[in-house]
């Protein structure tokens, strides 16, 4: 193998997104966004989607969140929560 294959295997690709729901017990569906130029007519479009992630019951409805590739942990996880970037504010408190 190559020094640049070797280098690229142990890479791990990362997202950020907002936590949109928690399913199950120890996981969360995370929507990450990507902001890319149209091919054509240069226009700035949104690109969404949602990634299924672990998260040992660390972030609510609304945490903004990192979030890794790994290996399959079930049917649909396929990431893993990182950290969470920024919490929701609880509301009433100041």
């Amino acid at each position: 193998m190559s020094e640049e294959a070797k280098e690229a295997r142990g890479v791990r690709k990362t997202r950020e997104g907002v936590v949109v729901s928690r399913s199950g017990d120890k996981a969360v569906v995370v929507m990450a966004e990507r902001r890319i130029p149209h091919p054509k007519y240069g226009k700035i479009i949104r690109q969404r989607r949602k990634f299924h992630a672990r998260d040992d019951n660390t972030c609510k409805v609304g945490d903004r969140v990192k979030i890794e590739e790994c290996r399959p942990l079930s049917k649909t996880i396929r990431w893993r929560v990182l950290k969470a970037a920024e919490a929701v504010k609880a509301e009433g408190a100041e």
